[in-house]
């Protein structure tokens, strides 16, 4: 599907993507390029959901204080 961008650099959602994204007037949008330089669009609103990764989630929440030999050394015994 193509769109042409206009001189105020708006460009029209295909009727198709709207539906699909469910996107009503004043709906907020974000906007972002992953790394094959694609642009991707999302509700806002969706992104705000997204659950954190499960190493992010992880961070910070061991109670063991433990050093590096110790450690090295329970994982080749083990």
């Amino acid at each position: 599907m193509a769109t042409t961008l206009t001189v105020k650099g708006q460009v029209t959602i295909p009727k198709q993507i709207r539906d699909s994204l469910d996107l009503q007037p004043g709906t907020q949008l974000e906007f972002t390029v992953n790394g094959d330089g694609e642009v991707v669009l999302q509700r806002a609103d969706k992104t705000r959901r997204r659950k954190p990764d499960r190493f992010e989630a992880a961070r910070g929440k061991a109670d063991v204080k433990w050093r590096t030999r110790e450690l090295m050394a329970l994982l080749r015994d083990g």
